[in-house]
């Protein structure tokens, strides 16, 4: 299992990136997996309901199970946040997983950075990014790609990571 972290600022483009690669990707056969972090509270349970409930008075974990799919809510109670190593290790097999968020993490990354975010770019301070996908170029010595051309970016995704 690969890991790939896409990195940049809010309203960057990293999702649609996601977007663009993961069919790119599953077309070469591989099974790819994401990890999207969210710095806001999130919560696919619906107060009242028989799982809400069972966290509510403190269960630690419920998998709740439907004929479409099946989504494991693990409630962190004695710390902050998981780290990857965590996270990764409950997946199913796969050959890729890419991670949105988690810029600080010490894994291989591309840096999506436009220029409407207004911020300056990550790789600089970032020895983990190794590419950059932009909107316009930016001054790097690192590979940069169009963030519109999905394939050139892929393909040296693959040869990077040896997928």
């Amino acid at each position: 299992m690969k890991l790939l972290g896409i990195v940049g600022y809010s309203g960057s483009g990293k999702t649609t990136l996601i977007e663009k690669l993961i069919p790119w990707f599953m077309a070469q056969g591989l099974r790819v997996s994401v990890i999207k972090h969210a710095h806001h509270q999130v919560d696919l349970d619906q107060p009242g309901k028989d799982s809400w409930r069972f966290r509510e008075v403190g269960c630690q974990e419920v998998l709740l199970v439907t004929t479409q799919r099946w989504i494991l809510m693990h409630e962190n109670r004695e710390c902050s946040e998981s780290n990857l190593e965590n996270l990764t290790a409950r997946f199913s097999p796969c050959d890729l997983v890419l991670v949105e968020g988690f810029k600080h993490g010490s894994m291989p990354k591309l840096e999506v950075w436009r220029t409407i975010t207004g911020k300056p770019p990550l790789h600089p301070d970032d020895a983990n990014i190794f590419a950059v996908a932009t909107d316009r170029p930016v001054v790097s010595s690192l590979p940069q790609f169009n963030l519109n051309q999905t394939e050139p970016m892929a393909l040296f995704i693959a040869q990077r990571l040896e997928l």
